[in-house]
């Protein structure tokens, strides 16, 4: 660090209420103006220096993080982005301080507060219940691995986010953002739309600064539309960079966890915490040779000079619609920075999938519920997912009240995992998705990745008729199991929308270094507006 940045870093701890050095930001202050920050801005980066320079502490970052949650999430626009908050964070951030004060930093994310969504795993005094009543009493009987890897790098568990409920694998009609649990989370930017899902509160939170970043999961869109309506940025590993132990699963093929942040090289910092193998998940063996111990090396400001990137054609919008500005400059700006465009009208065979990937959840979901209910102590009343069904049944009036269990009841109907509808549809995936698909796209192209829009701009939140589609590009990756980073592009009225950066199994060093410089090109992130309604 540069005697100018330990300066900006005290005036900013200073400014956010979260130094621990008063005289030190005293004579910081006067020697030095320091722009207009807002702290819950600011980078891993910069708040990991303000650790380490001694302008701020765990306790003081945890602190104002509470308080931002009790101002906003609890109170004022009330954005019900957090499930739970975690009764323990301050006396982590205690134990980090004393830490630091003996021993090096472990890693850039030791001491900062971080938030996990309410499917993973924590064994300590927090439930975990995928937002559902069902659950609710739940005590894991041990962290999921991706907790446990937060916990080694020196992170503060802050609390578990709201979700949409079974991670929107439940009703037909849902409204995301909303879980029997949880209630509705709100989108920050104007308070009457739609967050999106599955990882709704994580996105909120990170966008609204309720914590430094965050975990989210997916199996098909649950990081990336979230993410991308609410203005932050969200990756989607490769299946098994990141390990599904102890998260509560709807698909052993598509399932995986991501990082989810406020720019890229936090959602880089993020993955290098949370990757690598792990014996509780097989599909992890295959990342030993893969996984980078640090994705930020990959983070060059001239990333796109010279890459070959695919325009996937079939997502973008016809012109005169009110996204079609925003992804002509996105592409515009892709040309200025050195990449090369091709148009890709079609990712090969991807339409012949028809419903194979969805047919492969439902045999899947039964599956993996019923052999995690089964792990869990017993003060949990589900064993199975017959049981979590009639749970819902006889309580209606909490869970039954805006929409039904009709993908419960289809997943509860499927057979084992040995019946051939069910491999074959698995074969449809692969072949469609990955080989005839992306695979053979990229190939004949000799593409670096692939570009298309993350999906429009949030509609508004209606729990009589349900979601309203927005769009979306993430079945492709998401089938095929390949990475898929989204980053914000811009902003219809006020509400953003995100640009896809998708490609070959165990890319994300690529994606980051494409995606990262075309955030710096385009710097299109802005805070949000708390906005009652649009108007």
């Amino acid at each position: 660090m540069t005697r100018r940045d330990l300066l900006t870093l005290a005036a900013l701890a200073a400014a956010a209420g979260i130094v621990d050095d008063a005289p030190a930001v005293e004579r910081a202050a006067a020697e030095y103006q320091a722009p207009s920050w807002r702290w819950e801005e600011v980078t891993i980066r910069q708040l990991s220096d303000a650790l380490n320079a001694g302008h701020a502490s765990a306790a003081s970052l945890t602190r104002a993080c509470l308080d931002h949650v009790a101002a906003i999430d609890r109170a004022g626009p009330t954005l019900n982005a957090i499930i739970e908050l975690n009764p323990d964070a301050p006396a982590i951030a205690a134990a980090i301080d004393a830490e630091r004060k003996t021993k090096p930093p472990r890693n850039p994310i030791h001491g900062l507060p971080i938030l996990a969504k309410d499917n993973l795993d924590t064994h300590d005094r927090m439930m975990t219940t995928a937002g559902s009543t069902a659950l609710a009493g739940s005590i894991a009987p041990r962290d999921s691995f991706v907790v446990e890897r937060l916990r080694a790098a020196g992170a503060v568990l802050l609390g578990k986010t709201n979700l949409s409920e079974w991670a929107n694998f439940r009703g037909a009609r849902s409204t995301s953002g909303w879980s029997g649990r949880g209630g509705l989370t709100k989108n920050p930017y104007a308070l009457d739309r739609n967050p999106s899902g599955s990882s709704s509160g994580s996105a909120v939170a990170v966008a609204a600064g309720l914590c430094v970043a965050a975990i989210g999961t997916e199996t098909n869109g649950s990081i990336i539309s979230p993410c991308a309506v609410c203005g932050v940025v969200g990756l989607k590993p490769t299946v098994g960079l990141v390990s599904r132990a102890g998260i509560i699963p709807i698909s052993s093929t598509f399932d995986t966890a991501g990082p989810i942040a406020r720019c890229v090289a936090d959602a880089a910092a993020l993955l290098s915490a949370i990757a690598g193998p792990d014996p509780r998940d097989l599909a992890t063996e295959a990342s030993r040779d893969k996984v980078s111990a640090d994705y930020t090396q990959f983070l060059t400001a001239d990333g796109l000079r010279g890459a070959r990137i695919g325009v996937a054609r079939q997502y973008f919008p016809s012109a005169g619609s009110l996204t079609e500005p925003i992804y002509r400059a996105a592409l515009d700006a892709l040309r200025d920075a050195g990449a090369n465009l091709i148009d890709i009208p079609l990712l090969g065979e991807l339409a012949k999938l028809g419903d194979a990937s969805y047919q492969v959840m439902l045999f899947e979901f039964k599956a993996g519920l019923n052999a995690y209910l089964a792990t869990l102590d017993g003060n949990v009343t589900v064993r199975t997912l017959v049981d979590v069904i009639a749970f819902n049944d006889r309580h209606k009036e909490t869970e039954l009240r805006f929409f039904g269990q009709e993908i419960l009841i289809r997943a509860q109907e499927k057979g084992p995992l040995t019946e051939p509808a069910y491999l074959e549809a698995l074969e449809k995936c692969r072949q469609f998705a990955r080989i005839k698909g992306l695979d053979a796209v990229m190939d004949a192209n000799k593409l670096d990745a692939l570009i298309s829009p993350s999906g429009g701009p949030a509609a508004v939140t209606d729990l009589v008729y349900g979601d309203r589609g927005v769009g979306g590009s993430s079945q492709a990756a998401a089938v095929a199991g390949y990475p898929n980073i989204t980053v914000p592009a811009g902003d219809v009225r006020g509400l953003p929308v995100g640009l896809s950066f998708f490609g070959r199994p165990w890319s994300e060093g690529v994606l980051l270094r494409l995606a990262y410089a075309f955030e710096q090109q385009t710097k299109s992130r802005k805070p949000p507006t708390y906005l009652p309604t649009l108007g």
